[in-house]
């Protein structure tokens, strides 16, 4: 019983953390984006991606790990419906969590040279970038809620 507490403990971290991190980083370089100080905005993407390779990485390798050994524990088929619906959401999230880390290099990097240039305006390639990671995320966003209530409510979905 020592060995699944453990693993629960690190496994319901690791889920406040991915969610946590996530939510908060993206609501951070939402609100310095809106208002629109190119320094503010590098440094805030550059902690922004510090963020995400300490804390969105570790808890997204976390995650997995010890969420299967929990299933196998406490005994439930590894192909359980709910399981299976998790596996997926978790991977539609990773896919778009992989490319929104580079496109906050990418913006993190045009925010620094547009500073260093002196420029009072971002350019469209920055923007660009911050649309597609605002659209990203959402996805990202809404799987990581429903994969929370899957182990909440353990559903049978077919």
């Amino acid at each position: 019983m020592v060995v699944y507490t453990l693993i629960k403990t690190a496994h319901i971290i690791s889920s406040t953390v991915l969610f946590g991190v996530g939510a908060g980083t993206a609501f951070h370089m939402l609100a310095t984006h809106l208002r629109g100080d190119i320094r503010a905005i590098a440094s805030t993407a550059r902690n922004v991606v510090l963020a995400d390779w300490i804390f969105t990485s570790t808890s997204g390798v976390i995650q997995p790990v010890s969420g299967i050994a929990l299933a196998w524990l406490m005994g439930y088929p590894l192909l359980s419906s709910w399981l299976v619906a998790t596996y997926l959401l978790y991977i539609v999230a990773g896919a778009c969590w992989v490319p929104v880390v580079g496109l906050q290099m990418r913006m993190e990097r045009l925010a620094v040279a547009a500073a260093a240039s002196g420029a009072t305006t971002l350019p469209s390639a920055y923007h660009r970038a911050f649309r597609i990671w605002f659209l990203l995320g959402w996805p990202a966003f809404l799987a990581l809620v429903v994969v929370f209530w899957l182990m909440v409510v353990k559903p049978v979905l077919w």
